[in-house]
C-alpha cells in the first residue's frame, strides 16, 4: 500500500489474528495493536466462561480499538478486531474513517483444528458457532479484502499484502 492506511485484520476466532496482524504490520513497517487488549476484563472472564459478548459488551471495545486507530491515521497500523458484524466496522469507521478491512476467512473445520492446539487463549473453540452465526462478510462498499487462511503464516501475510497492494492500486488488477 503506497499510504499508511490503518488496517484491521478481522475474522472469527481462531482464523490468526493475532499471528497474521503482526507480521502484516512488519510487512507494512507500522505498529500492531492486538485487538484482545482493548477488551475489558468483564469481558475477557464472560468468554473464558464460555459465554458470548452482547453488542452492549463489545461497545467499549470497539471504541478503545476505535481511538487507537484514529491516532494512528495518516501514520498507519494494524490492529486486530473480530469486526464480525457490519455494525462493528461502522461503528469502528466512525472513529477513523479511511480503515481498511483484511478479513481473513477459511473453512470452519480448519479454523476449528487451529483452535483445539491453541494454548493459554481465553476463547474456548465451543463459542467458534456463535462466531459463525454473527459474521457478516465485508460488503463490495466496504474497503477492504478477504484472504483465505490456508497455508503458512507467512503465505497468508503475503496474500494479504498483495490483496492490499491491488486495493490501493487498481491498475494492478
Amino acid at each position: 500500500m503506497s499510504t499508511p492506511h490503518v488496517v484491521v485484520v478481522m475474522g472469527v476466532a481462531g482464523t490468526g489474528k493475532t499471528t497474521i496482524g503482526p507480521l502484516l504490520a512488519a510487512r507494512l513497517g507500522v505498529p500492531y495493536a492486538e485487538g484482545d487488549d482493548f477488551h475489558p476484563r468483564a469481558n475477557i472472564d464472560k468468554m473464558t466462561a464460555g459465554t458470548a459478548l452482547t453488542d452492549d459488551d463489545r461497545w467499549p471495545w470497539l471504541d478503545a480499538i476505535g481511538a487507537w486507530a484514529d491516532s494512528r491515521t495518516g501514520l498507519g497500523g494494524v490492529v486486530s478486531s473480530s469486526a464480525l458484524k457490519r455494525s462493528y466496522r461502522d461503528r469502528l469507521r466512525a472513529a477513523a474513517p479511511d480503515l481498511v478491512f483484511v478479513h481473513l476467512t477459511g473453512d470452519r473445520a480448519l479454523i476449528e483444528d487451529r483452535m483445539s492446539h491453541r494454548q493459554g487463549h481465553f476463547m474456548p473453540a465451543a463459542l467458534l458457532d456463535s462466531q459463525f452465526a454473527t459474521l457478516e462478510p465485508l460488503q463490495p462498499d466496504e474497503a477492504g479484502v478477504a484472504v483465505d487462511v490456508s497455508g503458512s503464516p507467512e503465505e497468508i501475510t503475503e496474500r494479504a499484502v498483495h490483496a492490499l497492494d491491488e486495493l490501493s492500486d487498481p491498475a494492478a488488477r
